[in-house]
């Protein structure tokens, strides 16, 4: 790893904030879902005039479950919608897909779509993975038990078996809605990644946001514990 280099590689975001943007407007939180899902969409729409090889976005936790049965169909519905209106777009701009967590828990169908559009994205060259259905401490759980099995448990080998296994390491992690927490995402990855808190609810965040805070990296000094 160049430790010069003040171009962050990997950006991974924490997409809070839309049943508060939705509640502050007295709209459905539904809605304020729906505004979140233009926000990603504009967002990787920008990725081409950044140096980002990889966006990780966090997109449905293993903890989300317990939110109320119609919330979670309609983000269910979103994803849905969201693979069927822009896996084109993905393919013309030479995105590849990616997916963190356990999916394949996910819906029957939502899977099917899914492994359709990692096939078909299989050779872009620029990233953007999604976690859905993940959560850190499950994450490295699994991969603990993967390393045990293959004999050795070390950094190297657990590192291996993690979801995220061969994306770059992670350079900067956004947080948006005001929030100061992690929440469970990407608790070994985030080791020396800088991190950014944003007072800004997610149906707001646009590209302009995602440009101050890579300047805000480049001009940050990463010394991974040393002097």
């Amino acid at each position: 790893m160049d430790r010069g280099d003040n171009q962050a590689r990997h950006v991974a975001i924490i997409m809070d904030g839309n049943g508060r943007w939705a509640k502050r407007r007295g709209l459905p939180r539904a809605l304020g879902h729906r505004r979140g899902v233009e926000a990603v969409r504009n967002l990787v729409r920008s990725l081409e005039d950044t140096g980002i090889e990889c966006l990780t976005l966090y997109a449905f936790s293993s903890e989300n479950w317990k939110r109320p049965e119609d919330e979670v169909d309609d983000l269910m519905n979103l994803m849905r919608k969201f693979i069927r209106s822009d896996l084109p777009e993905f393919i013309e701009n030479g995105v590849r897909l990616k997916i963190v967590g356990d999916w394949q828990a996910l819906a029957p169908d939502i899977v099917e779509m899914l492994e359709d559009a990692l096939e078909r994205t299989a050779d872009g060259q620029r990233t953007v993975a999604v976690a859905l259905n993940y959560g850190a401490q499950q994450e490295i759980v699994h991969a603990a038990r993967a390393a045990a099995a293959e004999g050795e448990i070390s950094e190297r080998t657990l590192e291996r078996h993690l979801f995220t296994a061969g994306l770059p390491p992670l350079d900067l992690l956004i947080r948006t809605s005001g929030e100061v927490r992690l929440s469970n995402f990407l608790l070994w990855q985030a080791a020396y990644a800088e991190m950014l808190f944003l007072d800004v609810l997610w149906p707001d965040f646009t590209p302009d946001h995602l440009k101050q805070a890579l300047g805000q990296f480049a001009s940050r000094d990463r010394r991974y514990g040393g002097r």
